[in-house]
Order: C-alpha cells, then sequence, then structure tokens
C-alpha cells in the first residue's frame, strides 16, 4: 500500500511537470547534417545564437550532452515560461541523468524530463531535477536577448 502511495504521487508530480514542455503545438525542428557532427570531443564548446548575437556554451560530458551534440547544427523556437527560461520539447527522447540542482544560474542549458531543452536566462532556486548539458560561458547580453516572448535560436558546434 505505501509503495502504491508513492507510486501514484510520483506519476502524478512527473504529469503535472511535463505540462510546462507540452502545449500542444507543434513545433518544426530543422537539422543540418552535413555540417561537422564528427570529430569534437565531449566537453567541447558550441555556439548559440540568438537575433545577431552570438554565445559560446560549454557542454557537459555526459550521454545527454553526447545526444544533443549529435542533433546539432540544430534551429529551433524557444517558448518563453515564468519569465526565468526558454524550453523546447524535442520530438524524441534524449538520455538522462537527472538530480535535483538547487540553484539554476543565467546560462545553464539543462535536460527537463528526457526531451526538454531548457535555457536559463534568469537564476533562482528549485526543487525541480534536470540533466544537466552545459553552461553560456558570457551570459552577458544574453536576458536582453531572449526577452519576454518566444524566440529562434540556433545551436550549433563550434
Amino acid at each position: 500500500m505505501k509503495y502504491l502511495l508513492i507510486s501514484i504521487m510520483l506519476l502524478g508530480s512527473l504529469c503535472l511537470g511535463m505540462s510546462s514542455c507540452d502545449k500542444g503545438e507543434e513545433t518544426v525542428v530543422v537539422v543540418d547534417s552535413e555540417n561537422g557532427n564528427t570529430g569534437n570531443p565531449i566537453g567541447s564548446k558550441m555556439k548559440i545564437t540568438v537575433g545577431t548575437t552570438v554565445f559560446t556554451a560549454t557542454l557537459n560530458n555526459n550521454a545527454s550532452a553526447t545526444a544533443l551534440k549529435a542533433m546539432l547544427p540544430l534551429s529551433i523556437k524557444m517558448e518563453d515560461l515564468n519569465s526565468n527560461e526558454k524550453f523546447f520539447p524535442f520530438p524524441r527522447t534524449l538520455p538522462t541523468s537527472a538530480s535535483a540542482v538547487g540553484n539554476i544560474q543565467v546560462g545553464d542549458l539543462m535536460l527537463y524530463g528526457n526531451n526538454c531543452l531548457v535555457l536559463f536566462y534568469k537564476g533562482f532556486n528549485t526543487s525541480y531535477s534536470y540533466t544537466r548539458l552545459g553552461k553560456i560561458d558570457n551570459v552577458t547580453g544574453l536576458i536582453a536577448e531572449l526577452g519576454s516572448g518566444d524566440v529562434n535560436v540556433k545551436f550549433e558546434l563550434q
């Protein structure tokens, strides 16, 4: 009985948490497989372009970041959530290694659940669990570029 109650609570939390990544709209993913998906070591640099501004990020050394790299270059429309993050639900799942991160920092690039890419542009404390993918190296101008609405973002390896 105890395990059933815990299982129901976990399932309910998961359903509620994943609702932020599904607005029921169809999303288009543009992937250019002709450009260098090979030869880049784990922990390598990634370019994140928002408008005309280019940010550099360092990817973590984990299976989730490796799976993300295999999808690059990638141009996506990221939606705003809670005026502190942009998110994009991938149509497929990625490997995860989620943990309670506690403190989100500006420029954190994470995976929520197993398919929701999240780029944080404001810092805060959280009880949610994420898989760390990487971090923007210099966040100067990030808040201004991401703004308050949805944005088109291009991710590519350097």
